[in-house]
């Protein structure tokens, strides 16, 4: 009879973050993966619970990936913690949970401490609708081209950042973002958690370089709508033309639309296409 595979959260801090389900589960489990065995060590030690570890970490993922679901197939039943938080979120855990299910294997979450989502709920921006990213490329192009693919995002977004990078990343937002509203949440559940709230021009002047981050920035508030009009405008005066041709508007109609959306007389645009 095949094993089961455990997705199991811990603490991100505060070791009483434990749920009694993950400790059940942690003290029934013949295995633990684990993205830094002596991490994991400390936790089980202060659980009294005494379990074989094996080391599951980012460099190492495919390879162990395999090895683990071998050990489920024998029948061991396995748990994948990482060392805060929850498995495959920023951490370890996606490639385990990928071969489980191509093996038919059953996956069972053990539920409990997410940064990304304790720093939402406290950050005072929009939490019906947003968008998790995660650690930005160390590149500076790549981290660069990500933040631009996102300047025209509407939804609350979430980022990890640690301690060392978050000045630049900071100001490379107020760059590229504008100088929107902002949450970090610093040491979260730890003896000195702290929420620091405001505008980025204002935050990059009293932020200090300890403690792993999470930063949570406002959406855009630029309407779908207005998304669209610059888009257009990005159009040569001739495409503008062909975009609204191809909805079926008559020349007097186009020539409208194209003034109203680059803010400019008519006259101006009638001129250009006279003799259409």
């Amino acid at each position: 009879m095949e094993g089961k595979l455990y997705i199991v959260a811990t603490p991100i801090g505060n070791l009483d973050d434990i749920t009694y389900r993950a400790v059940k589960v942690l003290n029934t489990v013949d295995i633990i993966a684990a993205e830094d065995t002596r991490h994991t060590l400390k936790l089980l030690n202060h659980l009294n619970i005494s379990k074989p570890l094996i080391s599951y970490y980012k460099e190492t993922e495919k390879t162990k990936a395999k090895m683990i679901i071998n050990k489920i197939k024998d029948g061991k039943d396995v748990a994948v913690v990482s060392d805060a938080g929850t498995p495959g979120i920023s951490d370890p855990g996606e490639e385990v949970i990928k071969e489980a299910i191509n093996e038919n294997i059953c996956i069972i979450p053990i539920p409990g401490a997410c940064a990304a989502i304790n720093s939402l709920i406290c950050s005072g921006l929009d939490t019906k609708q947003f968008l998790f990213v995660g650690f930005l490329s160390t590149k500076k192009k790549e981290k660069r081209e990500k933040l631009e693919s996102l300047k025209n995002n509407i939804y609350t977004m979430i980022f990890y950042e640690a301690p060392h990078k978050i000045e630049d990343t900071l100001r490379s937002m107020l760059e590229i973002l504008g100088d929107r509203e902002i949450s970090i949440g610093r040491e979260i559940t730890k003896i000195h958690e702290e929420f620091i709230r405001g505008k980025i021009s204002k935050i990059i002047e009293q932020i200090e370089s300890r403690g792993e981050m999470v930063i949570i920035v406002e959406g855009s508030k630029k309407s779908e709508e207005d998304m669209e009009k610059e888009s257009r405008n990005e159009m040569s005066l001739e495409e503008h033309y062909k975009f609204y041709e191809k909805q079926g508007c008559d020349k007097k109609e186009i020539i409208k639309k194209i003034a109203k959306d680059r803010n400019i007389p008519k006259n101006e645009i009638y001129k250009e296409f006279i003799n259409k």
